[in-house]
């Protein structure tokens, strides 16, 4: 399936592993199992990508990395760690004060989690957001944006404006936050966090696989554990089982997976091979199940609208909402 010289093709021309015989120079790339021809380009997070002789060069540009909390306890990591999570306390989304007790840090961003339904999910239903030495304090909550403690001696500045249905507050240490007024939340942190965040969006390293990392310092397997660890008040229960909304409402279930297969239809297709759907629509399912106690069409809007931002990041723009579809 590579592009190679052999018995396949004549002396000098390379076999393009589509049925066809090339010359080097025009070798094609592959990427999420599509075929690329030479010259073409595609973005890889901030980064773009050429195609050249059936290999990839890529600028090296430093991304900004974000952290996406939405709908009933899903959380998707700086590094990209997909998981679930369903405590009722406040946790700390992400910060920078980690290692030891006295270690400085500029931000802290926490996010209040609450019972939504009656199956005991829960969904983020405010964000507080502290900022620098002097501890600005900003809270998001009933689609409001409030300031609880301003001090003079700003060291840090923010700024905060709206940009279509959501709200944006930017601020000068390089953290971003984005809202949507509900229960999703994208915070965006410029690449000098790299490796030098924790919380449950993970530590920025660019290895998914230790984002794990319990308040202690400990790599956890299980993401309750890890969970539990991150809360900010000890009164709060651990929670100790995974909810399964579709086993207690069962007589959501199919009409949970009708709805949530728009993510695995055609309407996405060209997302498909770059973001893989399937956690989204798991997470739609297990929302569109929970969400019993009015607001269901709005937990799977947000679900929906989850993969279509992942696309959208990964250049597949998808035009999914339509007058019946959110």
């Amino acid at each position: 399936t590579e592009c190679v010289s052999g018995c396949v093709c004549p002396e000098g021309l390379f076999d393009d592993g589509r049925g066809g015989c090339v010359e080097q120079k025009d070798c094609p790339c592959i990427h999420n199992n599509e075929w690329y021809s030479s010259g073409d380009k595609i973005k890889v997070d901030c980064n773009t990508c050429t195609c050249q002789k059936g290999v990839w060069t890529c600028t090296e540009d430093v991304c900004y990395g974000t952290c996406m909390i939405y709908g009933s306890g899903h959380y998707n990591t700086f590094d990209g760690k997909f998981y679930d999570f369903d405590g009722s306390c406040e946790y700390v989304a992400t910060q920078d004060f980690c290692g030891d007790k006295n270690s400085s840090g500029s931000f802290s961003i926490i996010t209040e989690n609450v019972p939504c339904g009656t199956t005991g999910v829960t969904c983020s239903k405010a964000i507080k957001m502290f900022l620098g030495v002097s501890d600005d304090k900003l809270k998001l909550e009933n689609k409001e944006y409030k300031e609880i403690q301003r001090d003079v001696g700003d060291d840090v500045q923010y700024w905060n404006r709206t940009v279509g249905l959501y709200l944006v507050i930017e601020a000068s240490n390089g953290v971003m936050l984005i809202w949507d007024k509900k229960t999703t939340v994208f915070i965006k942190l410029s690449p000098d966090y790299k490796g030098k965040v924790c919380g449950l969006c993970g530590n920025f390293d660019d290895k998914a696989n230790n984002d794990f990392t319990t308040r202690g310092g400990l790599q956890e397997n299980n993401p309750l554990n890890f969970g539990n660890s991150w809360k900010q008040s000890p009164m709060c229960p651990d929670v100790t089982q995974e909810v399964k909304p579709c086993d207690l409402k069962p007589h959501r279930k199919s009409w949970a997976e009708k709805e949530c297969s728009i993510i695995q239809s055609e309407v996405f297709k060209i997302c498909h091979s770059k973001v893989d759907p399937l956690p989204y629509y798991e997470a739609c399912v297990h929302d569109a199940c929970s969400c019993d106690s009015g607001g269901d069409c709005e937990c799977f809007c947000s679900a929906v609208a989850a993969y279509a931002q992942e696309c959208i990041k990964a250049e597949a723009c998808v035009f999914w909402r339509t007058p019946d579809i959110c």
